[in-house]
């Protein structure tokens, strides 16, 4: 028998929001700008993936309401979800809303190879995502408490969601920010709590397609 088995578990379904196009080629970090939902069989596929009878968590911003509320359309029972403002965006400051280039221009020393700025820099205004990793790594400790044993689905952000997975394998943040989390995908992280209050963690898949044909053979492991 694994050792686990008998600890009460805590899965987070992640989902970053649906992409957003009227903001094309431009930095629009944490500003409140709509999702387009239009794919109708990227939502079918996340309805028939994502557990029945979980906990509903979004940012403040409109796309992850707007995200959940296309996953309700397509078939999936979606309570009322609980608005937790730190699994937002990272606030880029004064950068946002410039070019990619225009960001590329203005920043200082290099830049992190795979994202907009190295995780502990703050564009001015701004925060870094070092910063989005503390208040996220607060955020999913709290809510793993005060919740514990329950499937939460969280819509967010591609920076919350690798802030997540850089807070459950303990990496830093520089580190965190070399995954990819694609619009729509599911990240699934599971909390185990011990009788002592210790939080144990086990990333079961990142970036997994919203597909109703799991055309890359992924399968949920079920709950323990």
């Amino acid at each position: 028998m694994n050792a686990l088995d008998d600890r009460t578990v805590t899965s987070w379904w992640w989902i970053r929001h649906a992409p957003v196009t009227t903001h094309h080629g431009r930095l629009y970090g944490n500003t409140d700008v709509p999702a387009n939902t239009e794919d109708v069989a990227a939502f079918e596929g996340l309805a028939a993936q994502l557990p029945e009878g979980a906990l509903w968590v979004a940012s403040h911003l409109q796309r992850t309401h707007q995200t959940a509320d296309a996953i309700a359309k397509a078939g999936h029972p979606v309570a009322e979800p609980l608005v937790e403002a730190d699994i937002a965006e990272q606030c880029f400051g004064d950068w946002q809303g410039l070019t990619y280039a225009e960001v590329a221009a203005n920043r200082a020393g290099e830049g992190h190879p795979f994202w907009i700025a190295p995780a502990e820099f703050a564009a001015p205004n701004g925060e870094s995502f070092a910063d989005v990793m503390a208040r996220v790594s607060r955020t999913v400790t709290r809510l793993s408490a005060d919740h514990a044993g329950r499937d939460i689905i969280a819509v967010a952000h591609g920076g919350s969601i690798r802030a997540a997975l850089g807070h459950a394998l303990g990496i830093a943040p520089d580190r965190a920010l070399n995954f990819t989390v694609d619009n729509l995908s599911i990240t699934r992280i599971d909390c185990f709590h011990g009788a002592d209050g210790r939080l144990d963690w086990c990333v079961i898949g990142v970036n997994l397609p919203p597909s109703i044909g799991r055309p890359h053979g992924v399968v949920f492991p079920p709950r323990r």
